[in-house]
C-alpha cells in the first residue's frame, strides 16, 4: 500500500470514481424501478416520479453550497460526510415501507450526492497538476459516461431477478468500502480564507435551481401550462436572476460567478453545456424510440444504448494522447461535429434496419463525445487558482446538471409535440418514426451549436495543461494550481 503515499492523486481518483459511479448509476437505475415501486405502493406513476424529483431538487440545493463547505470544513471531511450520508440514505431507501418515506430518504440522499460531485471534482483537479489534467479527465470519463449507459441494463436485471429494494441497497457495501478507504488514505485540504457563508445566495441558488429542475422535469410530462410547472418555472427564473445580481455585488459570494470572466473557463462551460444537453437528450430519446416505436424489450434497449459507453472508453485513450499536441479547441469542435453527424444518421435509419446499425451509431456517438469530455475536463480549470477550484467545480457541476435537464426537457417537448401532430396514440413505427426523426434532428442541431461555441476556445489559454505549455514555467493562476 506504499503507493498511497507515493501517488496521492491516484488515491483521490480511485475514491472519486467509486463514489461518483455509485452516485450517477443510482440515478439511472431508479428510473427503471419506478413502475414497480408505483405498483407495490399502490400509487400513480406521476406520484412515483417524486422519487426522482425529490432527489434532483435536493441535489440542486446543495451543489452551489458545496464549494464553500469544502473550503471551510476541509475537502476530505466534507466529501466523506457526503459519501456517508449518501450511503446511509441508500440503506434507508432500500428499507422504505411507503412512498412518503422513500421520497424523504431520497431527499437525504440528494444532500450527499449534491456535495459529493463538486467537492470530489475539486479534490481531483487539485491533486493532478495542469500538465496531467488529461489523465484526470480519462478517470472522470468512467463514472460520467459508463454509469448512465450501464444503469438501464443493471436496473432491469436487479428489478427482474431481485427486487426494487436492491436498486438502493447495492450502494451500501460499495459506499462503506469507499468511505473506509477514504478515511484512511485521503489528505485534508482547507482554504485559509473561505469567507463567511452567503446565506442569501444559498437560498436563492437552492430555490432557483431546484424549481427550474422541477419545471424542466415535469413540464414535458404534465404540460408546460400546468399551474405548478408554470409557477415553478417563473419563480425559478426570478430567483436565478436575483441570485446572479446578489453574487456579483457581495464581497464573499456563494458562487464566484466572476470566474466566468475568464475566457477559457467561460467558453469551455458553454461548449460543455451544449454537448451535455445533446448527449443526455440522446440517451433519453433512444430507449423510448426502441421500446415505444420499435417495441423492443427493456433489456434489448439497454444493450443497444450501451455501445456509446464502449465508444467513449476506446476513444478516450486516443484523445488523451492527442490533447497535449492538438489542444482543446479543435478536439471539442471535431467531437461535437461528429456527434451531430452520428445523431443525424440515427434519425435517418430505415424501418428494416438491424439493431446493430443503431448500436454502431451509438458507438460512434460515444467515440465522438469523448473528444468533448476529455478536452473540456482537462482544459476548464487551467487558469483557475487552487483557492477558487472549489467554487469553479460547483459552477461546473451546476451547469452540467442544468444542461442535462434542459436537454431532456427539450427532447421530450419536441417529441410530444411531434407525436401530437402525427397522432399521439399511433401504435406502430410507421406512424411514430417521423416524430422521433424530428426529435433526433433537433438533438443533432444542439450538438452543432456546441461546435460554434467550441470555436471560441483559445488553445493558448490552456497551455499549462498541454505538454508544450508544461515545459515552460506556468504563470499566474496556473502556477498556484500546481502548488
Amino acid at each position: 500500500m506504499s503507493w498511497i503515499h507515493r501517488r496521492p492523486e491516484y488515491v483521490v481518483a480511485v475514491i472519486f470514481v467509486t463514489a461518483m459511479f455509485m452516485n450517477i448509476l443510482d440515478t439511472t437505475i431508479v428510473n427503471v424501478a419506478l413502475p414497480v415501486i408505483a405498483h407495490q405502493f399502490g400509487v400513480q406513476a406521476t406520484d412515483a416520479e417524486w422519487v426522482v424529483l425529490g432527489y434532483l431538487m435536493s441535489l440542486a440545493v446543495w451543489i452551489p453550497a458545496s464549494g464553500w463547505m469544502g473550503d471551510r470544513f476541509g475537502t476530505k471531511r466534507t466529501f466523506l460526510a457526503a459519501l456517508g450520508m449518501f450511503t446511509v440514505a441508500s440503506a434507508l431507501c432500500g428499507l422504505a415501507t411507503g412512498l412518503h418515506s422513500l421520497v424523504a430518504f431520497r431527499v437525504l440522499q440528494g444532500v450527499g450526492g449534491g456535495m459529493m460531485a463538486p467537492v470530489g471534482t475539486a479534490m481531483l483537479f487539485r491533486a493532478f497538476p495542469p500538465d496531467r489534467r488529461a489523465n484526470a479527465a480519462r478517470v472522470l470519463i468512467i463514472p460520467t459516461v459508463v454509469a448512465p449507459a450501464l444503469g438501464p441494463v443493471l436496473g432491469g436485471f436487479i428489478v427482474d431477478t431481485l427486487s426494487w429494494h436492491w436498486v438502493f441497497l447495492v450502494n451500501v457495501p460499495v459506499g462503506l468500502a469507499a468511505f473506509a478507504f477514504g478515511a484512511y488514505s485521503l489528505k485534508e485540504h482547507r482554504e485559509p480564507r473561505a469567507g463567511r457563508f452567503d446565506f442569501p445566495g444559498f437560498l436563492l441558488a437552492g430555490s432557483g435551481l431546484s424549481m427550474l429542475l422541477y419545471a424542466l422535469s415535469s413540464g414535458p410530462v404534465v404540460g408546460w401550462s400546468t399551474p405548478s410547472v408554470a409557477i415553478a418555472g417563473v419563480l425559478g427564473l426570478v430567483a436565478a436572476v436575483t441570485f446572479v445580481w446578489n453574487e456579483l455585488r457581495v464581497k464573499e459570494p456563494m458562487l464566484k460567478l466572476r470566474l466566468l470572466k475568464d475566457r477559457l473557463f467561460r467558453n469551455t462551460n458553454i461548449a460543455s453545456a451544449f454537448g451535455s444537453a445533446s448527449f443526455v437528450g440522446l440517451l433519453f430519446l433512444m430507449p423510448i424510440y426502441l421500446q415505444s416505436a420499435r417495441h423492443e424489450s427493456a433489456f434489448a434497449s439497454g444493450l443497444t444504448t450501451f455501445p456509446e459507453a464502449l465508444g467513449v472508453l476506446v476513444s478516450s485513450q486516443l484523445v488523451g494522447r492527442l490533447y497535449p499536441r492538438v489542444g482543446p479547441r479543435r478536439l471539442i469542435a471535431f467531437g461535437l461535429f461528429f456527434v451531430s453527424v452520428s445523431v443525424t444518421l440515427v434519425a435517418l435509419v430505415g424501418l428494416q434496419s438491424s439493431l446493430w446499425v443503431l448500436r454502431a451509431l451509438m458507438f460512434t456517438t460515444g467515440a465522438s463525445i469523448a473528444f468533448l469530455f476529455i478536452s473540456q475536463q482537462a482544459a476548464t480549470f487551467a487558469r483557475i487558482s487552487s483557492a477558487d477550484t472549489g467554487h469553479a467545480s460547483a459552477i461546473f457541476n451546476a451547469q452540467r446538471q442544468l444542461a442535462a435537464a434542459l436537454g431532456v426537457a427539450l427532447m421530450a417537448t419536441v417529441l410530444s409535440i411531434s407525436l401530437g401532430r402525427s397522432g399521439a396514440h399511433a401504435p406502430g413505427l410507421e406512424q411514430q418514426l417521423p416524430a422521433f426523426r424530428i426529435a433526433f434532428l433537433v438533438d443533432a442541431g444542439v450538438a452543432l451549436v456546441g461546435v460554434i461555441a467550441a470555436l471560441a476556445i483559445r488553445d493558448e489559454d490552456a497551455l499549462s495543461t498541454m505538454r508544450r505549455g508544461s515545459a515552460s514555467a506556468p504563470s499566474g493562476e496556473a502556477a498556484q494550481v500546481m502548488h
